[in-house]
């Protein structure tokens, strides 16, 4: 059995998410079905990240196995013959039998993006968050320095939701200003659901005013969901990068 990986980007905007479920339409089984097809038998796809509903990738990485001896050009090519428009596979590469897109994760790299500008932009307005009145893009990346390392994100989980830690170590973080539009850029080992876009929520309040950095710091050491900021909306969160 061959252990083939496929690193895919897509627009999440026309899909309830990356895992399969009942009466959706989601990338992985749009993904799966194409792969099929063109091995000509069921395949189990293991993904690096299940990014939620209407949040985009440029950098998914899953793998799969399969007997079939096509070439790697000849697979890509025929499965994004298969795809829709807003979902690509962008490489494919033949791994070692023990590689799983998830667990031999290192890290992964989620950028978020934001239009800060008056009006939103046609070109735009499926993949950044507008907003029109300034944001400090400088005091938000000060604030964002704070979760750097291992701590409890508690505060900054999805409300209600369970694990077994809520320990998560974060490597790198920016904050960049590029013209009108903001990235949000977060490095971490393993993430929370919505935690991404939880940070963002709060520290757009930063970004208002609203916050300041030591408040930013007092709510994330809280460990309380309740008193951060509402949650960012998932058009502008993008699964960036996998390290292996």
């Amino acid at each position: 059995m061959r252990n083939i990986s496929l690193v895919v980007a897509y627009d999440g905007t026309n899909y309830h998410g990356w895992q399969c479920q009942p009466n959706a339409i989601t990338v992985e089984e749009t993904l799966r079905s194409a792969v099929g097809r063109i091995l000509d038998h069921a395949v189990k796809l293991y993904a690096g990240g299940r990014t939620d509903a209407g949040v985009h990738a440029m950098g998914q990485v899953v793998n799969f196995f399969t007997p079939k001896s096509i070439g790697l050009e000849g697979l890509t090519r025929g499965i994004n013959s298969l795809l829709p428009v807003d979902v690509r596979v962008r490489d494919a590469a033949e791994v070692g039998e023990g590689f799983h897109a998830r667990y031999s994760a290192k890290s992964k790299i989620y950028v978020y993006t934001i239009l800060n500008h008056t009006y939103n932009s046609p070109f735009l307005a499926r993949y950044a968050l507008h907003v029109p009145y300034d944001l400090d893009a400088g005091s938000m990346d000060t604030a964002l320095r704070l979760i750097l390392g291992a701590h409890d994100f508690s505060a900054f989980k999805k409300k209600d939701e369970h694990y077994r830690s809520t320990v998560r170590e974060v490597r790198k973080v920016l904050v960049r200003r590029r013209g009108r539009v903001i990235y949000v850029a977060v490095e971490a080992t393993g993430f929370l659901r919505y935690m991404v876009r939880n940070i963002v929520g709060t520290l757009l309040l930063v970004g208002q005013g609203k916050l300041c950095v030591d408040s930013f710091g007092e709510i994330f050491e809280s460990c309380e969901r309740e008193k951060a900021g509402p949650t960012a909306p998932p058009h502008g969160l993008f699964l960036r990068k996998i390290f292996y």
